[in-house]
């Protein structure tokens, strides 16, 4: 089965976040970036799974800019075959996901995976587009991927309960958690992701639907109180006089 994940870079978690330029662009001064979680723990693992009982590849793809590759080697050295790096500087999620599916067009691959969302932007959005690019089936927030023949056997958590999917291959499939548990690359992946193939290719002349006007902090948290348990009174008092909600 060949297989391809979406990776993006996401600043880690730890990082001090700060705009420049008037509040309309992310500073990414003394920023650590880390593989997107959802990406990498979850749709990069179950790949290499699927890899390693079943046989195929797996390949990952990004769109970024050449100091992105650390990121990338990251995603080799957890087991991924190869990876391909889109030149480009991945200004929306639809600009994002064109690129992808230009990409994988003339690929023939059996199945696209990506996390749920990236954990900066939590728009959840570049599955569903490369999907509707390729026109494939598309199923979001999975949690569990089996093969079933040539078929997949998913499974998603809605309200109230857990659907079970079956679709054809090819497929696009977002992956959120309890697809797979994450993995830690030791010595020996570390030193072959080093050699391991990193292509890169020109972006597609993909347009730009839309751009970043300002970014704005949340509001500060307010403090908070401590009550004794035993005083329920003054919690009573608190809750009715100053927070207002009984």
């Amino acid at each position: 089965m060949k297989i391809l994940v979406c990776i993006s870079k996401s600043p880690d978690t730890t990082s001090k976040v700060a705009f420049i330029d008037g509040n309309t662009k992310f500073d990414e001064n003394g920023v650590q970036y880390i593989v997107n979680p959802y990406d990498e723990w979850y749709a990069l693992v179950r790949a290499l799974e699927i890899k390693e009982t079943s046989g195929g590849q797996v390949t990952i793809v990004t769109v970024g800019a050449a100091a992105d590759e650390a990121v990338i080697r990251k995603a080799l050295a957890i087991g991924a075959d190869e990876a391909v790096r889109i030149d480009a500087d991945p200004k929306d999620a639809y600009y994002t996901a064109m690129q992808i599916a230009e990409y994988a067009k003339s690929k023939d691959f059996d199945l696209i995976l990506t996390g749920k969302e990236t954990i900066n932007y939590n728009g959840s959005q570049v599955g569903g587009m490369i999907a509707e690019a390729l026109d494939l089936p598309f199923v979001s927030l999975a949690s569990k991927l089996d093969l079933n023949g040539v078929n997949l056997l998913l499974e998603r958590e809605i309200v109230g309960g857990v659907q079970i999917v079956e679709v054809a291959t090819p497929a696009v499939v977002s992956a959120a958690k309890g697809m797979a548990e994450q993995r830690i690359p030791n010595m020996r992946g570390i030193m072959a992701a080093r050699t391991k193939p990193l292509s890169v290719i020109a972006p597609f002349p993909i347009e730009e639907l839309t751009s970043f006007l300002s970014y704005t902090m949340p509001e500060a948290k307010s403090t908070v109180k401590l009550i004794n348990p035993e005083n329920m009174d003054e919690l009573v008092e608190l809750l009715h006089n100053e927070a207002k909600v009984i």
